[in-house]
């Protein structure tokens, strides 16, 4: 049986480590912020190369705690890509802020910075970057951008786990720790997944993540002591323990991701049906998702078609963000045509780490038939 994600063969793999992890903390009985959670946040700054790591419940808590620690007021406006996930805004209008979305560039799908910039105004106050399907967005000029308008960078990182950018003078940094703070997901889809919902922010600013860390735990300084108005979202001890265990194997993941993406590229070279990834030179793509572009034939029947091969496939996203009921309110009215263009075309094949030549052949061989039959 060929999977989406097959988190059934991973678990497998390292089933005895797991379980062990598992019965202990639950022998410790240190079930929400134990000892676990303290390892976890030690060992994830350690591999992104920054100061602060602010473990939570969850990737959409981890925006809303980022915008609630930035002390961002309603009516701010907060630009986002017009092609992601719903969460990128959804906590934007929650916390009675604006979401102002932008078209994306065409070919890596992340936010354009050139459209950014445009749609900046007196009321702007941050930009929101998604690091979409695995690859970063373009962060220097986007960077560059925010110090020269004054606005914070809050990195939407949920994809993207594990990636690198590299600068113009040659640095490299993980996404994540490039903007002001940095939000992730460990949704157990994700590159770095656990069993069950879990999420971290991270920054390099001292003060940002004391106050990050007291908006996650209810606003408290200290026990009982409310200095702001916070939220309760924790990652429990059990989740932190398989993230350790997975976080050794990351990169190994991340490998295994971008060798299936290769094999997917090669076998479709040359097919003017479809547009591959493409691939920013100076990042490294971690393939949380392989997202086809369908530039001929019928995208609903190419679906119906490997669906009757048992061949998974994927839509994200099928409606842009501005078009949703909840966002239409948002929407200035103005053309957003590459959005437009990759909702209507897009398509995304099985990606995982635990992909097989023997199954990537399948997939590809149901591919191709589509378009000779």
């Amino acid at each position: 049986m060929i999977r989406m994600v097959d988190l059934k063969t991973q678990y497998e793999n390292m089933k005895a480590e797991i379980d062990q992890a598992v019965l202990e903390v639950i022998a410790s009985t240190e079930y929400i912020n134990g000892s676990a959670v303290k390892k976890f946040q030690a060992e994830l700054e350690a591999y992104q190369g920054i100061n602060h790591v602010i473990p939570c419940a969850n990737g959409t808590d981890a925006l809303q705690i980022a915008m609630m620690a930035l002390g961002l007021q309603a009516g701010d406006e907060v630009i986002v890509p017009a092609f992601t996930y719903v969460a990128t805004a959804e906590v934007i209008a929650l916390l009675g802020l604006t979401p102002v979305m932008v078209d994306v560039d065409p070919e890596t799908f992340n936010i354009s910075v050139e459209l950014a910039e445009a749609a900046i105004t007196s009321k702007t106050k941050a930009i929101v970057p998604v690091h979409l399907f695995g690859q970063s967005a373009d962060m220097e000029p986007l960077l560059d951008l925010a110090q020269r308008h004054n606005l914070y960078v809050i990195e939407d990182n949920a994809q993207a786990t594990g990636g690198d950018y590299q600068f113009s003078n040659g640095t490299r940094k993980k996404t994540g720790s490039m903007g002001h703070v940095g939000c992730t997901s460990f949704f157990p889809s994700k590159n770095l997944g656990c069993y069950g919902d879990g999420g971290a922010l991270t920054t390099y600013d001292d003060d940002l993540a004391a106050r990050l860390r007291m908006v996650a735990n209810h606003g408290q300084n200290k026990q009982y002591h409310h200095a702001i108005v916070g939220v309760n979202s924790r990652l429990d001890s059990i989740q932190a323990a398989i993230l350790s265990i997975k976080l050794k194997r990351l990169d190994q993941y991340n490998n295994a991701r971008r060798q299936a993406a290769d094999f997917y590229d090669k076998a479709f070279a040359g097919m003017p049906q479809l547009k591959t990834p493409f691939r920013q030179n100076n990042v490294s793509h971690v393939f949380h998702q392989y997202t086809l572009v369908l530039q001929e034939g019928d995208r609903d029947a190419f679906r119906q078609y490997l669906q009757a091969k048992e061949i998974p496939s994927m839509i994200y996203y099928p409606i842009p963000l501005y078009k949703q009921e909840a966002f239409q309110k948002f929407w200035s009215g103005a053309e957003m045509p590459v959005t437009e263009h990759l909702c209507r075309s897009v398509i995304s094949l099985p990606m995982h780490s635990e992909l097989d030549p023997a199954t990537l052949e399948v997939i590809v061989d149901g591919v191709k038939s589509f378009f000779q039959s």
